[in-house]
């Protein structure tokens, strides 16, 4: 599991209830918290709140969810019990063809979480799954996005795919992605379609997080992810061809901007401020005296 890639959840408001909320629910653990942002550890795992303010324009919606994986029936209900308290069901918890014990439920904040139980799981390794839902305009794009991030990150391979069966041709495409299973160096992620119209599609509420070692690996992901009209944009954002956004920071930013000296981490923040794609030279040129 790479721990360098990890998703980000933009939060109108509530982000330190949601951080707790999280940490109690999965006994995680925030690990660092600021003004905007806190990083917690769920399941050996980074996950990101961003605060956001009451004037943003989106909403969190289960275009990308978080499938979590689960050992035990007990488990699941648990689960299930906490996160539908103010909170709704997207898919009630039921016995399903793919999981003998299954529910798609929506937290009080707008995420969205598929608990799973399938015990032949190995939880050494990733437990906490996002999932990409690919509907409205880009409904049948899966395999396609799934070949575009294999093909740009290292150490990458589709490792699954699931077709809906000819049988359920009337409810979806048989030539569409039921489910599916990829990673991204080391990182797995999980992806379907829906011919259904959700109204609702990808957007920054939830965004991927992609921590890089060198300005090459900053150039190379920025440059690849913006092909076939991508869209550039503030403070390393960038949007990708199938509307999902992603923040590629390199590691050097993060110990600047979060530099014990108050001074040099307001002149990193300035300058990353002025930036679409981060450059690293830039920044250390700014805060040299």
């Amino acid at each position: 599991m790479n721990n360098s890639i990890y998703p980000c959840i933009w939060l109108k408001s509530n982000r330190l209830e949601a951080a707790e909320f999280y940490c109690s629910l999965f006994n995680g653990q925030i690990s660092q918290s600021n003004e905007y942002v806190s990083e917690l550890y769920i399941f050996k795992q980074r996950l990101m709140l961003l605060s956001g303010g009451p004037n943003i324009e989106f909403k969190i919606n289960p275009s990308i969810s978080f499938m979590l994986l689960c050992d035990s029936i007990d488990q699941v209900q648990y689960y299930w019990d906490q996160i539908i308290t103010d909170g709704c069901a997207l898919m009630p918890l039921d016995r399903y063809p793919w999981s003998p014990f299954y529910g798609w439920v929506q937290d009080k904040f707008g995420v969205s979480w598929q608990l799973y139980l399938d015990p032949r799981e190995d939880f050494t390794s990733q437990r906490l799954i996002p999932t990409l839902m690919f509907t409205e305009n880009n409904a049948g794009k899966a395999l396609n996005a799934m070949q575009f991030y294999t093909h740009i990150f290292p150490n990458s391979e589709i490792t699954s795919l699931l077709y809906y069966k000819e049988s359920e041709k009337g409810s979806e495409n048989s030539d569409y992605i039921q489910h599916a299973q990829f990673t991204i160096d080391d990182f797995i992620l999980y992806a379907m379609d829906s011919s259904y119209s959700h109204h609702f599609d990808f957007n920054q509420g939830i965004s991927l997080v992609v921590e890089t070692s060198s300005q090459m690996e900053t150039d190379h992901l920025w440059t690849s992810l913006l092909q076939h009209g991508g869209i550039p944009m503030q403070c390393s954002w960038l949007k990708d061809q199938f509307g999902i956004h992603w923040q590629i920071v390199p590691k050097r930013l993060i110990e600047l901007i979060n530099h014990a000296n108050p001074n040099i981490a307001q002149l990193a923040m300035n300058a990353m401020f002025h930036m679409q794609k981060i450059n690293i030279q830039e920044i250390e040129d700014a805060i040299t005296p």
